[in-house]
């Protein structure tokens, strides 16, 4: 057999990846999901307790902080080739919204929601399993 055969015998033969998403991933997945909507899309609080222990979770007030030293990162590192800042301060007191700007600031991401999920998630993910079981004793009551 040629190399070229050979190749093609290898790709036909492959097998997919496995799928290894047990219950469990596939349930923080969805509380991440979740709870990162409540903050970038709603603007709100994203708190759970587990019984016996303190409130947990992410303030949108948390967030806004988180976001703004994302940028402000950015801006220190000159990343940000135009003054999208100031674009994005006249726009807001003119009563407008600058997307230009605000995706400016944030940047490129890799996820597909976008860089304001990307920091949500960042925020959210170490706590991620404790709001599983704060669910999960919920649900026993």
């Amino acid at each position: 057999m040629n190399a070229i055969a050979l190749a093609q015998r290898e790709f036909d033969n492959r097998l997919p990846p496995p799928v290894s998403d047990s219950q469990q991933e596939i349930a923080r997945a969805e509380w991440i999901y979740g709870a990162a909507e409540m903050l970038v899309r709603f603007g709100y609080d994203v708190k759970f307790q587990r019984r016996m222990r303190a409130p947990q979770g992410v303030t949108f007030h948390q967030f806004g902080l988180a976001v703004d030293e994302f940028v402000n990162k950015r801006l220190a590192d000159c990343e940000i080739p135009t003054p999208s800042l100031g674009y994005l301060v006249i726009a807001a007191l003119s009563g407008h919204a600058d997307k230009v700007a605000s995706a400016e600031l944030l940047g490129n991401s890799q996820h597909p929601m976008g860089k304001l999920w990307e920091i949500a998630e960042s925020l959210l993910e170490p706590l991620a399993d404790d709001a599983l079981k704060a669910q999960a004793e919920d649900a026993d009551l």
